[in-house]
């Protein structure tokens, strides 16, 4: 099999991998957003989440890992949007944020 053939494989198996943690790491921003937007008692709003940025950071052990941040909409009275956000290192929420208006919460997770 020539070299060429062997270095694409390559790059489309990353290619998938990247995708398919890519989905599993929104699937859990959403589900943790979901849950916390129930915990303050506002609106998920789209059921949904967007990624807003991907970088490479490390964790707390010093590995490598994308640091994904995304930002998603809720409303606390029905007639209105808020933006929050949620920052994911590898599959672990790092941190997530709803807008100044809902006071006490920012929320910082390990």
């Amino acid at each position: 099999m020539p070299s060429f053939e062997i270095i694409g494989a390559v790059v489309l198996g990353g290619l998938f991998w990247l995708w398919f943690e890519s989905t599993r790491v929104r699937e859990i921003a959403v589900a943790r957003a979901r849950s916390q937007c129930h915990v303050h008692e506002v609106q998920f709003l789209d059921d949904t989440v967007s990624l807003a940025t991907i970088r490479l950071a490390r964790d707390e052990d010093g590995h490598v890992a994308l640091r994904r941040t995304y930002t998603f909409e809720y409303s606390d009275t029905g007639n209105n949007r808020q933006p929050g956000n949620i920052v994911m290192l590898g599959r672990v929420v790092q941190f997530l944020n709803f807008s100044p208006q809902l006071a006490g919460a920012d929320i910082t997770l390990h």
